[in-house]
């Protein structure tokens, strides 16, 4: 119970099988390992960990604060409570090429199916605002080549991180995805694309499977999972829904307290004992227990 059945190694194998063929896989983002357990329960393919959703959820700005510890860490109480594949961003690696590869294996031996890695400098900045720069091309590869080298399992799928098109324009951005393909790149994750047309460009451009980004409030477009499905992409995340989401009610819920002196009135929006308790086992746990005391030498 307090591990999934299903072993990394199971869950890399079917994730890098799912990834190459068949309909598009749907990864909602995990702040918390609680939340995981409900995506699973809705019947989606897979889990994303949002390196903007840790930070948030840490109290800090998207700018590269966190560690390696920190995400690592977090990202093995996610993966550990479901059995989909859990992938996770770890931003510019924490560091240089040597850094990057540590990073991978480290991620590898908590039981992650894969990660992505960005192409900015630190600090680096959320994708999809503006003025964010970014290291050379060559510099990426050569992180990539070392990340890519550090694998042990070879469905751990490495995600190579574009966020070139914000400021260097379409073109570039496919000339350093194509490049970061050559240097291991399992697959790609073009960032802030601005409209249909521009996914649509970027896929036509590139022969590895490709991640979309469907975030709120950015520069894309909210496309459905059929119309990226459509336009050839592999994986859509929706990277901080599921915190948006809990911030909103708990801001309303938090409000109507400090205004009527009690919560009796929001007891309807709330998760009640029961389904939490349904949702983390409870039960399961508890006869576990008894069949552990209640025994005969």
């Amino acid at each position: 119970m307090l591990f999934v059945e299903k072993t990394a190694a199971e869950k890399r194998a079917a994730f890098k099988k799912a990834l190459q063929s068949g309909p598009i896989l749907r990864f909602p983002g995990a702040h918390a390992p609680l939340v995981a357990m409900e995506i699973e329960r809705q019947k989606f393919e897979g889990v994303y960990i949002s390196g903007a959703a840790l930070s948030a959820d840490l109290g800090l700005p998207d700018i590269g604060l966190t560690t390696l510890s920190e995400v690592a860490q977090r990202g093995r109480q996610i993966a550990r409570v479901t059995s989909l594949p859990a992938i996770i961003d770890i931003d510019t690696g924490f560091g240089e090429p040597m850094s990057a590869a540590r990073s991978i294996q480290e991620l590898e031996e908590l039981g992650l199916a894969g990660c992505h890695l960005e192409d900015q400098v630190n600090p680096k900045r959320c994708g999809h605002l503006d003025n964010k720069a970014l290291v050379s091309r060559d510099d990426m590869a050569r992180k990539i080549m070392a990340a890519a080298d550090a694998k042990r399992d070879p469905n751990f799928v490495l995600f190579a991180r574009t966020d070139a098109r914000a400021s260097e324009g379409m073109d570039a951005a496919i000339d350093r995805a194509k490049a970061y393909v050559d240097a291991g790149a399992d697959a790609i994750f073009p960032e802030a694309m601005q409209g249909e047309k521009e996914f649509e460009i970027f896929r036509k451009a590139i022969d590895v499977p490709m991640m979309a980004n469907m975030t709120e409030f950015g520069k894309s477009p909210l496309l459905s999972a059929k119309q990226l499905e459509y336009l050839g992409y592999n994986l859509v995340i929706y990277p901080v829904t599921t915190l948006r989401l809990a911030m909103g009610a708990i801001r309303e819920g938090l409000a109507e307290v400090a205004k009527t002196g009690t919560q009796a009135g929001l007891l309807d929006r709330m998760q009640t004992r029961a389904e939490l308790y349904e949702l983390i086992r409870y039960e399961d746990y508890n006869n576990y227990d008894q069949s552990v005391y209640n025994f005969k030498v």
